[in-house]
Protein backbone atom coordinates (compact mmCIF):
# COMPACT_ATOMS: atom_id res chain seq x y z
CA UNK A 1 0.00 0.00 0.00
CA UNK A 2 1.45 3.72 -0.93
CA UNK A 3 1.09 6.35 1.56
CA UNK A 4 -1.83 8.52 1.91
CA UNK A 5 0.71 11.23 0.47
CA UNK A 6 3.56 10.23 -1.93
CA UNK A 7 6.53 12.90 -0.27
CA UNK A 8 8.87 9.95 0.06
CA UNK A 9 10.15 7.49 -1.93
CA UNK A 10 11.32 3.62 -0.17
CA UNK A 11 15.12 3.65 0.48
CA UNK A 12 16.92 1.31 -2.37
CA UNK A 13 16.48 -2.52 -1.43
CA UNK A 14 19.72 -3.18 -0.62
CA UNK A 15 20.24 -0.32 2.01
CA UNK A 16 20.11 -1.48 5.60
CA UNK A 17 17.21 -0.61 7.35
CA UNK A 18 19.26 1.11 10.43
CA UNK A 19 23.16 1.87 10.90
CA UNK A 20 24.02 2.65 14.59
CA UNK A 21 28.27 3.71 14.54
CA UNK A 22 29.72 4.35 17.47
CA UNK A 23 26.85 5.01 19.10
CA UNK A 24 26.47 6.18 23.01
CA UNK A 25 23.33 6.73 24.85
CA UNK A 26 22.00 8.34 28.36
CA UNK A 27 20.51 11.60 30.02
CA UNK A 28 21.92 15.13 30.61
CA UNK A 29 24.35 15.18 33.28
CA UNK A 30 25.14 11.58 33.47
CA UNK A 31 27.19 9.12 32.18
CA UNK A 32 26.64 7.03 29.52
CA UNK A 33 23.81 4.48 29.83
CA UNK A 34 25.85 2.34 26.61
CA UNK A 35 29.19 3.05 25.11
CA UNK A 36 30.11 2.75 21.41
CA UNK A 37 27.30 0.60 19.79
CA UNK A 38 28.00 -0.60 16.59
CA UNK A 39 25.45 -2.44 14.63
CA UNK A 40 23.38 -3.14 11.03
CA UNK A 41 19.40 -4.32 11.28
CA UNK A 42 19.13 -5.34 7.33
CA UNK A 43 15.57 -4.30 5.68
CA UNK A 44 13.04 -7.20 6.45
CA UNK A 45 14.43 -9.01 9.55
CA UNK A 46 13.00 -8.65 12.80
CA UNK A 47 15.56 -7.31 15.60
CA UNK A 48 15.29 -7.89 19.20
CA UNK A 49 17.24 -5.48 21.86
CA UNK A 50 17.29 -7.61 24.94
CA UNK A 51 19.11 -7.84 28.40
CA UNK A 52 18.84 -7.85 32.16
CA UNK A 53 16.19 -4.78 33.83
CA UNK A 54 17.93 -1.24 33.87
CA UNK A 55 20.58 -2.32 31.04
CA UNK A 56 19.67 0.86 28.55
CA UNK A 57 17.86 -1.36 25.99
CA UNK A 58 14.92 1.22 26.18
CA UNK A 59 17.09 3.82 26.21
CA UNK A 60 18.61 2.78 22.93
CA UNK A 61 15.21 2.23 21.55
CA UNK A 62 14.34 6.28 22.45
CA UNK A 63 17.48 7.48 20.48
CA UNK A 64 16.88 5.60 17.69
CA UNK A 65 13.77 7.08 17.11
CA UNK A 66 14.65 10.52 18.05
CA UNK A 67 13.32 10.89 21.00
CA UNK A 68 16.25 10.80 22.94
CA UNK A 69 19.44 12.85 21.57
CA UNK A 70 22.60 10.82 21.17
CA UNK A 71 25.37 11.62 23.42
CA UNK A 72 28.18 10.27 20.87
CA UNK A 73 28.06 8.67 17.23
CA UNK A 74 25.93 8.37 14.54
CA UNK A 75 22.24 6.79 13.81
CA UNK A 76 21.72 6.25 9.86
CA UNK A 77 18.05 5.51 9.14
CA UNK A 78 16.81 4.28 5.70
CA UNK A 79 20.09 4.94 4.02
CA UNK A 80 19.90 8.49 5.50
CA UNK A 81 21.62 10.45 8.26
CA UNK A 82 19.12 10.57 11.62
CA UNK A 83 21.26 12.08 13.64
CA UNK A 84 23.96 12.71 15.98
CA UNK A 85 24.53 15.38 18.79
CA UNK A 86 25.90 17.56 15.97
CA UNK A 87 22.57 16.59 14.29
CA UNK A 88 24.04 18.29 10.66
CA UNK A 89 20.79 16.56 8.58
CA UNK A 90 18.21 19.40 10.69
CA UNK A 91 14.92 19.41 11.78
CA UNK A 92 13.54 19.43 8.24
CA UNK A 93 15.28 16.04 7.34
CA UNK A 94 15.15 14.82 10.52
CA UNK A 95 11.12 15.08 10.62
CA UNK A 96 10.96 13.72 7.06
CA UNK A 97 12.27 10.53 8.15
CA UNK A 98 10.51 10.10 11.33
CA UNK A 99 7.39 9.74 9.18
CA UNK A 100 9.00 6.66 7.78
CA UNK A 101 8.49 5.15 10.55
CA UNK A 102 5.89 3.80 13.34
CA UNK A 103 6.60 3.53 17.07
CA UNK A 104 4.53 1.60 19.69
CA UNK A 105 4.87 2.66 23.35
CA UNK A 106 4.86 0.45 26.13
CA UNK A 107 1.14 -0.09 27.03
CA UNK A 108 -0.20 1.38 23.78
CA UNK A 109 -0.19 4.46 24.79
CA UNK A 110 -3.31 5.05 23.32
CA UNK A 111 -5.52 8.88 24.21
CA UNK A 112 -8.47 7.48 26.47
CA UNK A 113 -10.37 10.33 25.27
CA UNK A 114 -10.33 9.00 21.53
CA UNK A 115 -12.04 5.95 19.77
CA UNK A 116 -9.68 3.49 18.63
CA UNK A 117 -10.64 4.98 15.25
CA UNK A 118 -9.79 8.26 16.25
CA UNK A 119 -6.17 7.05 17.64
CA UNK A 120 -5.43 5.75 14.39
CA UNK A 121 -6.64 8.75 12.61
CA UNK A 122 -4.57 10.79 14.69
CA UNK A 123 -1.26 11.17 12.89
CA UNK A 124 -2.75 11.10 9.83
CA UNK A 125 -4.33 14.09 10.45
CA UNK A 126 -1.00 15.42 11.83
CA UNK A 127 0.94 14.61 8.93
CA UNK A 128 -1.18 13.37 5.88
CA UNK A 129 -2.61 15.81 3.12
CA UNK A 130 -4.95 13.16 2.09
CA UNK A 131 -8.63 13.84 1.75
CA UNK A 132 -10.24 13.40 5.26
CA UNK A 133 -12.26 10.34 3.45
CA UNK A 134 -9.34 8.60 2.01
CA UNK A 135 -7.58 8.83 5.68
CA UNK A 136 -10.26 7.38 7.55
CA UNK A 137 -10.56 4.70 4.57
CA UNK A 138 -6.51 3.81 5.33
CA UNK A 139 -7.50 3.87 9.25
CA UNK A 140 -9.87 1.08 9.36
CA UNK A 141 -8.17 -0.93 7.09
CA UNK A 142 -5.58 -0.55 9.65
CA UNK A 143 -7.61 -1.34 12.19
CA UNK A 144 -9.08 -4.41 10.13
CA UNK A 145 -5.18 -5.55 9.96
CA UNK A 146 -4.86 -5.94 13.11
CA UNK A 147 -8.17 -7.93 13.62
CA UNK A 148 -9.74 -4.64 15.16
CA UNK A 149 -12.42 -3.78 12.67
CA UNK A 150 -15.39 -4.19 14.54
CA UNK A 151 -13.94 -1.86 17.79
CA UNK A 152 -13.13 0.88 15.47
CA UNK A 153 -15.61 3.01 17.82
CA UNK A 154 -14.93 1.33 21.31
CA UNK A 155 -12.99 3.39 23.71
CA UNK A 156 -9.32 1.87 25.15
CA UNK A 157 -11.19 1.59 28.65
CA UNK A 158 -13.59 -0.30 26.83
CA UNK A 159 -11.09 -2.92 25.22
CA UNK A 160 -8.53 -5.47 26.85
CA UNK A 161 -4.21 -5.03 27.54
CA UNK A 162 -3.91 -7.02 24.25
CA UNK A 163 -6.55 -5.04 22.07
CA UNK A 164 -4.98 -2.07 23.30
CA UNK A 165 -1.30 -3.18 21.98
CA UNK A 166 -3.11 -4.04 18.82
CA UNK A 167 -4.43 -0.56 18.86
CA UNK A 168 -1.30 0.97 19.32
CA UNK A 169 0.08 -1.30 16.40
CA UNK A 170 -2.52 -0.32 13.77
CA UNK A 171 -1.76 3.77 15.19
CA UNK A 172 1.95 2.71 13.92
CA UNK A 173 0.88 1.50 10.80
CA UNK A 174 -0.88 4.49 10.16
CA UNK A 175 1.31 6.37 7.57
CA UNK A 176 2.41 2.98 6.00
CA UNK A 177 5.93 3.48 8.01
CA UNK A 178 9.15 1.11 7.03
CA UNK A 179 10.26 -0.05 10.22
CA UNK A 180 8.25 -0.54 12.95
CA UNK A 181 9.76 0.48 16.50
CA UNK A 182 7.88 -2.02 19.40
CA UNK A 183 8.60 -1.36 23.18
CA UNK A 184 8.02 -4.24 25.42
CA UNK A 185 4.80 -5.50 23.44
CA UNK A 186 4.19 -8.81 25.62
CA UNK A 187 4.29 -6.86 28.50
CA UNK A 188 1.86 -7.81 31.11
CA UNK A 189 0.09 -10.08 28.57
CA UNK A 190 -0.95 -13.83 29.29
CA UNK A 191 0.57 -16.59 27.11
CA UNK A 192 -1.90 -16.98 24.89
CA UNK A 193 -2.36 -13.52 23.65
CA UNK A 194 1.08 -13.11 23.82
CA UNK A 195 1.63 -15.73 21.18
CA UNK A 196 -1.46 -13.97 19.33
CA UNK A 197 0.65 -10.41 19.18
CA UNK A 198 4.00 -12.75 18.10
CA UNK A 199 1.64 -14.33 14.91
CA UNK A 200 0.71 -10.39 14.20
CA UNK A 201 3.81 -9.37 14.03
CA UNK A 202 5.19 -12.11 11.81
CA UNK A 203 2.11 -11.66 9.57
CA UNK A 204 2.62 -7.73 8.84
CA UNK A 205 6.37 -8.47 7.91
CA UNK A 206 5.57 -11.19 5.88
CA UNK A 207 3.03 -9.35 3.97
CA UNK A 208 4.63 -5.91 3.76
CA UNK A 209 8.40 -6.93 4.53
CA UNK A 210 8.61 -4.99 7.16
CA UNK A 211 11.46 -4.07 9.23
CA UNK A 212 10.91 -4.35 13.08
CA UNK A 213 13.19 -2.83 16.11
CA UNK A 214 11.71 -4.95 19.30
CA UNK A 215 12.38 -3.92 23.46
CA UNK A 216 12.20 -7.34 24.94
CA UNK A 217 12.55 -9.77 27.42
CA UNK A 218 9.70 -12.13 26.85
CA UNK A 219 11.87 -15.59 25.91
CA UNK A 220 8.84 -16.75 24.33
CA UNK A 221 8.46 -14.11 22.02
CA UNK A 222 12.06 -13.94 21.33
CA UNK A 223 12.51 -17.61 20.06
CA UNK A 224 9.36 -17.42 18.40
CA UNK A 225 9.92 -13.98 16.16
CA UNK A 226 13.63 -12.80 16.27
CA UNK A 227 15.89 -13.09 12.96
CA UNK A 228 18.51 -11.80 15.11
CA UNK A 229 19.06 -10.72 19.10
CA UNK A 230 21.18 -7.87 20.34
CA UNK A 231 22.29 -8.01 24.09
CA UNK A 232 23.06 -5.09 26.14
CA UNK A 233 25.07 -5.49 29.12
CA UNK A 234 24.43 -2.99 32.42
CA UNK A 235 27.96 -3.87 33.77
CA UNK A 236 30.20 -3.45 30.86
CA UNK A 237 27.76 -0.33 29.43
CA UNK A 238 28.32 -2.43 26.03
CA UNK A 239 26.63 -4.26 23.21
CA UNK A 240 27.89 -7.47 24.43
CA UNK A 241 27.06 -9.97 21.65
CA UNK A 242 24.37 -10.40 19.17
CA UNK A 243 23.35 -13.33 17.01
CA UNK A 244 20.14 -15.61 16.15
CA UNK A 245 18.44 -16.48 19.98
CA UNK A 246 19.39 -20.26 19.41
CA UNK A 247 23.42 -19.05 18.60
CA UNK A 248 23.19 -16.84 21.70
CA UNK A 249 21.85 -19.08 23.95
CA UNK A 250 23.98 -22.16 23.22
CA UNK A 251 27.38 -20.75 21.88
CA UNK A 252 27.84 -17.15 23.18
CA UNK A 253 31.21 -16.67 24.85
CA UNK A 254 29.67 -14.58 28.24
CA UNK A 255 28.13 -16.61 30.43
CA UNK A 256 25.58 -14.03 31.59
CA UNK A 257 23.80 -14.05 28.07
CA UNK A 258 23.55 -17.91 28.23
CA UNK A 259 21.97 -17.22 31.76
CA UNK A 260 20.00 -14.90 30.66
CA UNK A 261 18.20 -17.44 27.88
CA UNK A 262 18.21 -20.21 30.25
CA UNK A 263 16.30 -18.23 33.11
CA UNK A 264 19.22 -18.65 35.25
CA UNK A 265 20.24 -16.72 37.86
CA UNK A 266 23.39 -15.09 38.95
CA UNK A 267 25.20 -16.86 41.80
CA UNK A 268 25.14 -14.48 45.20
CA UNK A 269 27.95 -12.45 44.36
CA UNK A 270 28.64 -12.42 41.06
Amino acid sequence: MNRPDETQQPSPAGTPALEVRNLSVGYAGAPPVLRNLNFTIQRGEIAVLLGGSGCGKSTVLRTLTGLLASVAGQVHLLGEFFSSPEDPAGEAGREALLHRIGLLFQGGALFGGMSLLENVLYPMRRCSKAPRAVQERVARMRLGQVGLAAYADYMPREISGGMRKRAGIARALALDPEILFLDEPSAGLDPVTSAELDALILNIRREQNMTFVIVSHELASIDAIADRAFYFDRETRSLLDQGTPAELRANSPHAVVRDFFARKAAAPGS
